[in-house]
C-alpha cells in the first residue's frame, strides 16, 4: 500500500475557507515545484499537493516509462498510476482533505497522468485541468468507467509536435464518451502553457466552483 511518504512531495494548506486540493503533476524533466504558481494561478487560496514523478529517464522525472519519444510503456502506466493513486488516498487522509474536492492539474507527462488517474482510478478526482495531454492507454480502449459528475478543461495546441492534435482529441472524446464534462481550448502553438488558455482554466475553474 503507498503511503504520503513514499513520494517526494510539497503540500501548502489552503488558506483561503472552503476552497478545493489542486494535485499537481509536473512535466518531463521537471519537479514537486515546478507547477506551484500554475496552481496558485488556477485558485488562489487553495491546497496545493505537488508529488515528484518517481520514473528516471535520463537523469529526468517522469511518471511513466516510455519505450521512445510519443510512445508510452501502457503497462507502466496503469502500474505507476495506480502507484499515485494510493499516494493521493494517504495523502487526503493524512491532511485531512476532501476526495471529492481533489482536482488534478498537470502539463504534458503529467496531463497524461492525470488523464491516466480519470480513466483508471475514475473516484479518485472531482475533477481536471490539463495540459497538452493525449489519451495515455495508446492502443487500448479504457474501461466504460462511469465519469458523471467530473469536470474537465483541456487545453492543447494545433501546432504541438509531442501531444499532437489527434491524440488531444481523441482524449476529450474518451472521456467525454463516459461521461465527463468536458471543456476543450485549442490555441495555435505548440507544446507549452499557453497564456490565453490559461486564464480560459483559470475562468473555467470559477465556474466550476468546486
Amino acid at each position: 500500500m503507498t503511503a504520503t511518504q513514499d513520494f517526494v512531495h510539497v503540500f501548502e494548506p489552503a488558506t483561503r475557507p472552503g476552497a478545493p486540493t489542486l494535485l499537481l503533476l509536473h512535466g518531463t524533466g521537471a519537479d514537486e515545484r515546478d507547477l506551484l504558481p500554475l496552481g496558485r494561478a488556477l485558485s488562489p487560496g487553495a491546497a496545493l499537493l505537488s508529488p515528484r514523478g518517481r520514473v528516471s529517464e535520463n537523469g529526468m522525472n517522469r511518471w511513466f516509462r516510455r519505450l521512445r519519444e510519443g510512445v508510452f510503456d501502457v503497462d507502466d502506466v496503469v502500474a505507476r498510476s495506480a502507484e499515485l493513486a494510493g499516494f493521493v488516498t494517504a495523502a487526503a487522509r493524512d491532511y485531512g482533505l476532501d476526495p471529492d474536492r481533489i482536482v488534478v492539474s498537470g502539463f504534458s507527462n503529467g496531463a497524461n497522468t492525470g488523464a491516466a488517474l480519470l480513466l483508471l482510478h475514475p473516484r479518485l478526482l472531482g475533477g481536471a485541468a490539463l495540459f497538452a495531454a493525449g489519451a495515455p492507454l495508446q492502443g487500448r480502449e479504457p474501461d466504460p468507467v462511469d465519469l458523471s459528475g467530473v469536470r474537465v478543461f483541456l487545453g492543447s495546441g494545433a501546432a504541438d509536435p509531442v501531444t499532437t492534435p489527434d491524440q488531444a482529441r481523441l482524449l476529450a472524446a474518451q472521456l467525454g464518451d463516459r461521461g465527463a464534462d468536458v471543456e476543450a481550448r485549442e490555441h495555435p502553438g505548440g507544446h507549452r502553457l499557453d497564456p490565453d488558455v490559461l486564464a480560459q482554466a483559470r475562468d473555467w475553474f470559477d465556474r466550476s466552483r468546486f
